[in-house]
This record gives structure tokens, C-alpha cells and sequence, in this order.
């Protein structure tokens, strides 16, 4: 199976990836199993979901640099993508309606590939320093209206595309995640030196370019490209 644009095959899967028909008794195999497992829904995450952006979420989305985009293909293969710019890059159309821009990339369109037949997208936005985040899911759609586009001008550069999001359940999720992997502290951050490059990466995993030409590729890049 090959994903949308992908210039070359997927490695194949396991043999023993199917886990269908399993009579393991540690596989959790419908919705009552895994609801006896975990227990009942705690009250107040019962009745958070929301149908439309209040006004927490939109001044949470204005304060967001960061987002991560998850989408699904027509065959079921799950995809997620990072999304940043400066704070609140994600406009807000209506209560019910996001645009995120489309910056330059290296033209893969994975997540685009996926909402043209699979119109779903689930979004969670990150604010640096709140531990707590914001969880939008709904239906998207490629839109390329200069008229739409040009107010997500950024470095005087107009997006060609973006991805319009209709909500349809917004939440926010509880800080406990980013709190464990104490996300936002400067002492769990990693020398840059301490894992290889971008560039050194792409080299050995590829095969077709010099690790010295792929960081120089990929430095211009950063340099050159970022809009």
C-alpha cells in the first residue's frame, strides 16, 4: 500500500500484526471490556465537551503557537502532522469554524491527502507554560480563496492553501500529561548536539545524498524557507 504521494513503498508489515481473533485475554476486544477495565467516566469530564468555541477556547486558540493535526486516510491509516506559527496563527472564522495556514513544507501533503477522502481531523492546540491543552475534532476542507487567505499573511507572504476546520467537539484536556513529562521545564531540555541532524538523519536513512549535502539542504531550508 502506498500513501497519497509517496514516491516510494511502504516496508511491510509484521506477519504477526494482525491481532484479529486473538483469544489473548490481556487484548481488550469492545467498548464494555474496555469500560469495565478503566473504570466510569469521571463526572466532570462526562459533561465537558462542547458542540462550539466558547470563549476560553477561542482565547486559548489566540495564545496557541503550536498545534498537532491527526487525520486518517480512506483505508484507515492514521497520520499526525505539527502545526506552529506565532501565537493565535489559527484564525477564527465563527464559533464553529477554524482556518489554519498552510506553511511551506516539503510539499508531502500528507494531512491534505488524508481530509480529500477523509474529511475528518482532530486538532490539539499547546499554549508554552499552561500544562493544560485544547482538543478540537470535526471536518475539514482545502480552501485556497486569495480573498480568505491573505489576512494569514506572514513576512509579507500570502499562504496558497489552508485547511478549514467545521467543529464539531471541543474539550480541554487536564494538565497531568505535560505535568509528568514536566514539558515546559527548562531543565528536562536536551543539548541539540546530543542527537544528530536533520540533514544526517536523511542521508543514512535514504541513501541517495551526502550527509555534508543534506545538512547543507536542510540549513537553507530553515534559512530560506520557513515562509
Amino acid at each position: 500500500m502506498v500513501r497519497f504521494l509517496l514516491t516510494g513503498p511502504q516496508p511491510a508489515e509484521p506477519e504477526d500484526a494482525d491481532v484479529s481473533g486473538t483469544t489473548d485475554d490481556t487484548i481488550l476486544d469492545g467498548p464494555e471490556a474496555l469500560r469495565a477495565h478503566v473504570g466510569a467516566i469521571r463526572p466532570m469530564a462526562e459533561h465537558k465537551v462542547l458542540s462550539r468555541l466558547d470563549h476560553f477556547a477561542r482565547d486559548f486558540i489566540a495564545l496557541s503557537p503550536f498545534l498537532v493535526l491527526a487525520s486518517m486516510d480512506v483505508e484507515g491509516r492514521a497520520d499526525a502532522s505539527p502545526r506552529g506559527d506565532a501565537p493565535g496563527f489559527v484564525q477564527i472564522l465563527d464559533d464553529a469554524t477554524l482556518l489554519i495556514p498552510d506553511r511551506r513544507g516539503n510539499n508531502r501533503v500528507d494531512s491534505f491527502g488524508n481530509v480529500l477522502g477523509n474529511p475528518g481531523v482532530g486538532l490539539i492546540f499547546f499554549v508554552p507554560g499552561i500544562d493544560e491543552t485544547l482538543r478540537v475534532n470535526g471536518r475539514a476542507a482545502l480552501v485556497t480563496s486569495p480573498d480568505l487567505l491573505a489576512p494569514m499573511a506572514a513576512q509579507g507572504k500570502v499562504p496558497t492553501t489552508g485547511l478549514r476546520v467545521t467543529v464539531e467537539e471541543m474539550f480541554f484536556h487536564c494538565g497531568k500529561a505535560l505535568m509528568r513529562a514536566k514539558l515546559w521545564s527548562p531543565a528536562v531540555r536536551v543539548e541539540r548536539t546530543s542527537f544528530p541532524s536533520l540533514g544526517r538523519i536523511l542521508a543514512e536513512q535514504g541513501g541517495t545524498v551526502s550527509v555534508a549535502d543534506a545538512e547543507r539542504a536542510t540549513e537553507e531550508a530553515y534559512r530560506t524557507r520557513l515562509y
